[in-house]
C-alpha cells in the first residue's frame, strides 16, 4: 500500500519526515536494520532514486548509518534520536501556536484550552 504523500512539497522531505517519526517513535529502534531502499520504495510507491535521497539526507541528519555487509541501520546514538524527538515536537508546537494566533486566540486562551484538552484526555486534573 502506497503511503499518503502531497502533491504540494518534495516527496523525500515527507520521506524523510516519515522516517523520522517511525524512529523516534520506536518503530525502527536504535542500531535496528532498515528495509532496502528498493524495498521501502515499492511500500512508499516512489522511484528508488527518491528514497535514496530520503535515505542519504537521513545519513546526513545523523540518523541513519550505512554499513556495506549490513545495510542501513538507525543510528545507536540515543542523544540524537531524542534530540531529533524534540526537535520534532517543537515544530509540532510551533504550528500549533501559529495556527491558533491566526484563529484570533491569545497565549493566555490557547493555553488554557491546552489544560482543558489535557483533562478531558486523561480524565485527570
Amino acid at each position: 500500500m502506497s503511503w499518503k504523500l502531497d502533491s504540494d512539497r518534495p516527496i523525500y522531505t515527507q520521506i524523510v519526515e516519515r522516517l523520522q517519526i517511525q524512529i523516534v517513535s520506536g518503530e525502527y529502534g536504535p542500531g535496528s536494520r532498515l528495509p532496502s531502499v528498493r524495498d521501502l520504495a515499492i511500500e512508499a510507491g516512489v522511484n528508488p532514486n527518491t528514497m535514496q535521497r530520503a535515505f542519504t539526507e537521513l545519513e546526513r541528519l545523523g540518523l541513519v548509518t550505512t554499513n556495506r555487509s549490513t545495510g542501513r541501520q538507525v543510528t545507536e546514538e540515543t542523544e540524537m534520536i531524542q534530540k531529533t524527538k524534540n526537535e520534532l515536537a517543537a515544530n509540532q508546537v510551533r504550528d500549533f501556536i501559529s495556527r491558533m494566533s491566526e484563529l484570533g486566540f491569545e497565549k493566555k486562551e490557547i493555553i488554557s484550552l491546552l489544560k482543558n484538552e489535557m483533562k478531558e484526555e486523561t480524565g485527570n486534573d
